[in-house]
Parts: structure tokens; sequence; C-alpha cells
């Protein structure tokens, strides 16, 4: 039988740190979703496409081959993941993310990898729509407070002059949009173990996640 791991929760609560972590220590494929909206989000942009247009959206998709390799995102052979996390691209996401037949499409993608490998994946709709049937479901949460702080250090870190107050603001939108979308909202699986990650640092939520998989 296949493992596969399902991690939801709001921008910031640190799904993909913990995430990478939890796959090392159980040898899964780690498969950030979140990439994959960001790497359409990215080439729309590029092209001077709107998240309105969308059959030209779905265009870029479709010629897009994505995989990853050491839990960095390559995108038609390039390895993209310092462009996909810049302010700009996450200011926009939600808006293409936000497509339904464009979730469709990436979700059928994420399925076909569930098959094949032992996985663990982290984003918005994992354990209510990619993986219903996951072995073990999780949904992070902390206060929007906690998780500007994060990113604003995540991106200072990578000598991006940043300002916290609009990455607070940019995280309460993001949190507006992503529960309130019609296609596939955000919402914590009936099944799914909730932890809050507010004060908790990343060792702390990971050997609680790996106690329960365990």
């Amino acid at each position: 039988m296949r493992i596969s791991v399902a991690i939801d929760g709001p921008a910031g609560a640190g799904k993909s740190t913990i995430a990478k972590i939890v796959a090392k220590n159980f040898n899964l494929m780690y498969i950030n979703t979140g990439s994959m909206y960001r790497a359409v989000t990215l080439k729309s942009v590029e092209a001077n496409i709107e998240p309105e247009d969308i059959q030209k959206v779905l265009k870029i998709v479709d010629n897009m081959e994505m995989h990853f390799e050491n839990d960095e995102l390559i995108l038609n052979g390039e390895n993209i993941n310092d462009k996909i996390t810049t302010p700009e691209i996450s200011n926009k996401v939600s808006a293409y993310a936000s497509i339904k037949e464009v979730r469709a499409k990436l979700v059928l993608l994420m399925q076909e990898m569930s098959k094949k490998y032992d996985v663990i994946m982290d984003g918005r709709d994992i354990g209510t729509v990619v993986l219903k049937d996951a072995t073990h479901k999780f949904f992070l949460t902390a206060s929007p407070e906690e998780r500007a702080e994060r990113r604003y250090k995540e991106l200072i870190n990578k000598g991006l002059e940043v300002n916290y107050e609009e990455i607070l603001k940019d995280i309460i939108r993001r949190d507006y949009l992503d529960t309130n979308r019609e296609a596939d909202p955000l919402r914590k699986a009936e099944d799914a173990i909730e932890i809050d990650t507010t004060g908790l640092n990343i060792q702390e939520v990971v050997d609680n996640i790996c106690k329960h998989i365990k």
C-alpha cells in the first residue's frame, strides 16, 4: 500500500518547510503543489496573460512539463524556484490558482504522481480534493501576524527589500481569497489532524507529525 500524506493550511503556515523534512524522514517524494500553481502564474505573467483569459492560461498549462528534483520545481528543463518565490508572484498566484479549469488539470497531474510513488503534498485542498483517501492528513495553521513575520524573515534572508505590514496585508487578503473561492476552497478535511503552529518551532511541528505517521 502506498503512503500518502496531505498537509493543508493557509499561506505562511510552514507547510513546505515541514513537508520537506517529513519527506526525508520517511523517504517520501515531496510534491509542492503551491509551486505548480506559482509556475502557472509565472508563465502567465511573463506572457502578459491575465487570469480572466482562461483559454490562454490553459494553453500555458498544456505546454508545461513539470517535475521535482531535490524538492525544487523544474519547469521545461529550468529550475524556477527563485523566480516563483518573489513577492510579485506571491501577490498574483491566488487569482490564477482559483481558475477551476487550471485546478482540474493540475489535480490530475498530482493524482498520477501519488499512484506511482509514496508522496507527501502540501497545499490548500490536498486532503479535501487531491488526496481524499490519503493515509495521513494534517491541517497546519498559525496567526496571520506570525505567518507574516515568518515570510518577512524568509524574504529578508534572500536579500529582498520587503515591508512587514504589506506582507501581513497580503496574507490576510490571500486567506480571504483562498477560503472564499468557488473552486476547491481552503478548508480542513474532516479527518485531518489540526496543528496550530503559533509559537512552535519547525522541529516541534515535525516531531508531532512524525509521531502520528509512525
